[in-house]
């Protein structure tokens, strides 16, 4: 992502790979419906997030949010709990209102990275820019592969004055 965003922090709480109990874990999550997932990785995660100085220093939390017809399907959002037990931890605000995703896009697991990257860079605006304007934001997320996700939510962010944006993910892929 580097020269794509500009990023205060970043972290990620595992390594993905592909045939790992890491893909099983987010698999289960995502796609089997185990939603309690979430938070268990948050509350672990945010464990060790209070622990460094610079995540003090976050003012709120925002999630990646699916499009309205995703979670319909899924019936939830598969990182709101990591969120909100990372805001829990820091105790910060869980900020789930401020972030729509505006396009459906399709499931990018079967996408090759190149149009993983570019399905999703104009999917996501903001509904307002006040509340968070000069604001410290932690984004969270399930899993970052080519960065699309992350760089479409900044650049919907950005239109909020004066913010600063970190990263937050159950996994990364390489």
């Amino acid at each position: 992502m580097r020269g794509r965003t500009t990023l205060e922090l970043a972290t990620a709480l595992f390594y993905f790979d592909k045939k790992t109990r890491v893909q099983q874990l987010i698999h289960n999550l995502k796609y089997r419906g185990q939603e309690r997932l979430s938070a268990f990785f948050g509350n672990w995660l945010g464990t060790e997030l209070i622990e460094i100085e610079a995540y003090q220093h976050i003012d709120c939390i925002v999630p990646v949010p699916l499009h309205n017809r995703r979670l319909k399907e899924r019936g939830y959002n598969q990182v709101a709990g990591f969120g909100k037990a990372i805001a829990k931890a820091l105790e910060k605000p869980y900020c789930d209102t401020v972030l729509y995703r505006k396009k459906a896009t399709r499931t990018q697991v079967f996408l090759n990275r190149g149009l993983r990257s570019t399905e999703v860079i104009d999917s996501f605006d903001v509904l307002e820019t006040e509340s968070l304007a000069g604001k410290h934001i932690l984004l969270v997320d399930d899993l970052i592969t080519t960065g699309g996700t992350v760089e479409g939510c900044a650049i919907a962010l950005q239109k909020i004055p004066g913010i600063k944006l970190s990263v937050a993910v159950m996994a990364i892929a390489d």
